[in-house]
């Protein structure tokens, strides 16, 4: 494939390519499964409702649709980016048979008010992202939460270009942290290492870094300026969930 390099959807081809389990096919993980495959990556993408609902967007891209099960087998890296109260929701031994070298990555964000209801553990102080490790029953790096989807798919570019964005990610993997800085960086952003998965809290919605398309610079200041306290507005509440339109 050839590389693209115009600052509005930038592919990198130089990368050797990986096989790759999604699952979930919203906002972000279709536009993963869309930039992955352009990117020449072999993409298995799954959902809660099964292969059969995501047969357009294999055929738009060249993805194979899988069952959740399958989306982990044989694969290289998985990306976890489902509602975060559906987490729990995977099966226990979903990654029971993965080798502990596959890189898990957790693109999840916590809205309490607008969907995902009371999660005790978060809302006592525990990062977003270690709950879902704690779910998953495996590490995860933390990676692609505090960007809207259109901006991942077209706001890519080139290494060194004035105004590339830069997106933090966390996890206590050195090792897996430099694969996923490695395919940030093919997706044509720069990628900031936050340190360990504890830090993670630092990217989380409400934070200064969350959805603000800052450089490297941008994000390094706004990192150190985050606050672990929550506010309100990202904090359940008796009433929690409501909807996105209407928070409760």
């Amino acid at each position: 494939m050839s590389q693209r390099a115009d600052a509005d959807n930038y592919d990198c081809t130089e990368d050797e390519d990986m096989k790759i389990g999604i699952i979930g096919a919203g906002q972000i993980g279709g536009t993963l499964t869309r930039r992955l495959t352009a990117l020449g990556h072999e993409v298995f993408v799954a959902n809660s409702r099964g292969p059969e609902t995501l047969s357009a967007l294999a055929v738009e891209t060249g993805a194979t649709a899988v069952p959740v099960r399958e989306a982990v087998r044989g694969v290289d890296l998985v990306v976890v980016t489902i509602p975060l109260k559906n987490v729990a929701g995977l099966p226990a031994d979903l990654f029971a048979g993965t080798p502990a070298a596959v890189v898990v990555v957790d693109t999840c964000n916590y809205y309490p008010r607008q969907r995902d209801g009371r999660i005790e553990g978060i809302e006592a102080g525990l990062p977003e992202s270690r709950w879902v490790e704690q779910q998953l029953g495996r590490p995860v790096i933390k990676a692609f939460n505090n960007i809207y989807a259109r901006h991942l798919m077209e706001k890519g570019k080139p290494a060194g270009r004035t105004g590339r964005i830069a997106l933090p990610l966390a996890g206590d993997d050195a090792a897996a942290k430099a694969v996923v800085l490695k395919l940030v960086d093919e997706l044509g952003f720069d990628g900031v290492d936050t340190g360990g998965l504890d830090e993670s809290w630092r990217q989380q919605p409400g934070t200064p870094a969350y959805t603000k398309d800052f450089d490297v610079n941008g994000v390094r200041h706004a990192l150190s300026e985050a606050s672990k306290n929550r506010t309100p507005e990202w904090r359940a509440t008796a009433n929690s969930p409501g909807t996105f339109a209407v928070p409760a």
